[in-house]
């Protein structure tokens, strides 16, 4: 069968909506160092490999709110598609205290061969489909994290909403998770919402697009009931969220 460095999901969905998954899976392509990253399975299952859960959330939430998915077919490690091609940490020697033996004397020719496979491809792809939904697409990117990085505090969010400043839906969201009262939603948390030239860079905000990135905390979603309780509580919060901004 011959690689693809993306999957594609729901294509026909002709909503705004547009759903994003950049860490959707821990593959390892044949042409990178023969599939094998010298990492041990233990190691590729973590959430230094790719984001546990979210492709699932992210499938099951393309359903309910009728709007096309993307997701990455390939490691973070091997290079990570929510990373400008200039950011030093595109290609990871060494993540949450584990060296990437593969990347460890990666070169120049490495990295682009890497990138004229599985980044660009992704990126091309994504640009195109959120063009398809039309000038009003909003991007909803979908990923998780782990409960604790190794000798850091356990995180206390179950769910974080990261967004540059002044986008006004993301705010509208973090409003609807925690109106309920049964959440610690993470503002910006765990981690900045913005990072020049990532994927909501690149595709949403330098064209105006309302968009959110919705972080998990991965052992909330480890299970295919668990992804779509998940996928539906955040489609209606969503939905009004995005009436509610205005845009």
């Amino acid at each position: 069968m011959t690689y693809s460095p993306y999957f594609t999901h729901g294509q026909a969905g002709n909503s705004r909506w547009l759903i994003t998954c950049d860490h959707a899976t821990n593959t390892v392509p044949g042409f990178v160092n023969g599939g094998d990253l010298g990492l041990p399975p233990a190691d590729m299952a973590r959430h230094i490999a790719y984001d546990p859960g979210a492709w699932g959330v992210s499938i099951a939430l393309g359903e309910l709110l009728n709007a096309p998915v993307i997701g990455s077919n390939f490691s973070r490690l091997v290079i990570d598609p929510n990373r400008g091609e200039d950011d030093p940490t595109l290609l990871m020697k060494l993540y949450d205290g584990t060296i990437i033996p593969a990347n460890r004397h990666a070169d120049e020719a490495e990295r682009e061969a890497r990138l004229n496979a599985c980044y660009r491809p992704y990126h091309r792809a994504l640009a195109d489909l959120a063009a398809a939904q039309g000038p009003d697409v909003v991007i909803v990117a979908v990923h998780s994290f782990t409960p604790q990085l190794r000798g850091r505090a356990p995180r206390p969010w179950e769910i974080g909403i990261l967004y540059p400043e002044g986008e006004r839906f993301s705010p509208e969201v973090i409003c609807g998770l925690k109106a309920p009262g049964d959440l610690t939603v993470g503002d910006n948390e765990p981690y900045t919402g913005y990072l020049p030239g990532d994927a909501i860079d690149t595709h949403a905000s330098a064209h105006n697009r309302p968009n959110t990135l919705i972080e998990l905390r991965n052992d909330l979603i480890a299970t295919a009931e668990q992804q779509q309780a998940w996928a539906e509580r955040l489609a209606p919060v969503l939905t009004e969220a995005l009436l509610r901004s205005g845009l």
